[in-house]
C-alpha cells in the first residue's frame, strides 16, 4: 500500500464530500438565483423533448443501481435468496441498458448544444467541463459493467469496492481493499469523485431542488371557484348571449 493509495482511497473521498457540502451551501447562500438548470427549452425544444427524458430516466436507474450495489452487503442479498449469478445477470443487463440510455441521452444533449447557435451561445465553460467529466464517468461505468462483469471472467466488486465505500461513512476507510482493484473501476471511481466535486458549481446542482418538491405533498389546499357555477351580478349580464337583451351602447358626448 503506497502513499498514493492512502491519498486516493483514504483522503480524496473526504475531500470530495467536503467540497460537495461546503460548495452547495455556498452556492445556495450567494447564488440562489443561479440554482437552476438554466433551461434552454425556449431556444430549442424538438430534440430536447426526446433527449432529456432519455438521459434523466437512464441516470435515475444508474443511481439506484449504484446505491444497491454499494450500500447493500452481499450477505443481505444472499439471505433473500438472490444468487450471485442472478445478481450479476440483472446488474449487467439492467446496468448496461441504463448506461446506454444515459450515454445516448447526453450525446444528443451535447449535439443539440453544439449544432444549435442560440443554445451553444448560452453554454458556459462550466457546462463544457461538466459534460466532459459526465461523459467520462458514463463511459467508464459502461466499461466496468460490460467488460469487467459481462465479457471477461468477471470481478466481484462487492467484495472490495462496496466494503471500502461503506467504510468511508464510519470514518474508517479500508484502503487495503482498493489496492488490487482493476484500473477501470479505479478510474470510474476517481472520475465520479471529480464529478461530485464539480457538482455545486455547475447546473447539476439543480438535482438538490428535488428535495424541496417534497413540500408539495403537504401544501395546504387551494380552493378555486368554478366559472360554470358563478352567477353574473345584476347589471352585468353578458352581451350577445341568446335569451339575453343586448345592453344599450353608451352614447358619446361631444
Amino acid at each position: 500500500m503506497s502513499t498514493w493509495d492512502v491519498l486516493l482511497w483514504g483522503a480524496a473521498p473526504y475531500a470530495t464530500i467536503a467540497v460537495l457540502v461546503v460548495g452547495s451551501i455556498w452556492r445556495f447562500r450567494y447564488d440562489r438565483f443561479g440554482w437552476t438548470t438554466r433551461s434552454s427549452q425556449l431556444l430549442e425544444s424538438r430534440l430536447l423533448r426526446f433527449a432529456s427524458p432519455l438521459f434523466h430516466f437512464g441516470l435515475l436507474v444508474v443511481i439506484v443501481g449504484h446505491a444497491i450495489g454499494l450500500l447493500i452487503p452481499e450477505s443481505w442479498t444472499a439471505a433473500l435468496g438472490v444468487s450471485e449469478l442472478l445478481y450479476h445477470l440483472v446488474a449487467v443487463g439492467l446496468g448496461a441498458l441504463a448506461g446506454i440510455c444515459t450515454l445516448v441521452g447526453v450525446a444528443l444533449l451535447i449535439y443539440r448544444r453544439r449544432r444549435n447557435g442560440p443554445v451553444f451561445s448560452a453554454t458556459t465553460v462550466n457546462d463544457k467541463a461538466m459534460y466532459l467529466v459526465l461523459v467520462g464517468a458514463i463511459v467508464l461505468g459502461l466499461l466496468t459493467t460490460v467488460l469487467a462483469n459481462g465479457i471477461t471472467e468477471g470481478y466481484d466488486y462487492r467484495a472490495t469496492i462496496s466494503p471500502w465505500f461503506r467504510s468511508i461513512f464510519v470514518l474508517q476507510p479500508d484502503v487495503a481493499l482498493m489496492v488490487d482493484v482493476p484500473w477501470p473501476f479505479k478510474a470510474h471511481i476517481l472520475v465520479g469523485m471529480l464529478l461530485f466535486a464539480l457538482f455545486p458549481f455547475t447546473r447539476l446542482v439543480h438535482a438538490f431542488s428535488g428535495f424541496a418538491a417534497v413540500r408539495y405533498l403537504f401544501r395546504p389546499y387551494v380552493v378555486y371557484r368554478s366559472r360554470a357555477e358563478a352567477q353574473p351580478r345584476r347589471g352585468w349580464e353578458p352581451v350577445g348571449v341568446p335569451g339575453k337583451h343586448d345592453a344599450p351602447r353608451p352614447t358619446r358626448k361631444h
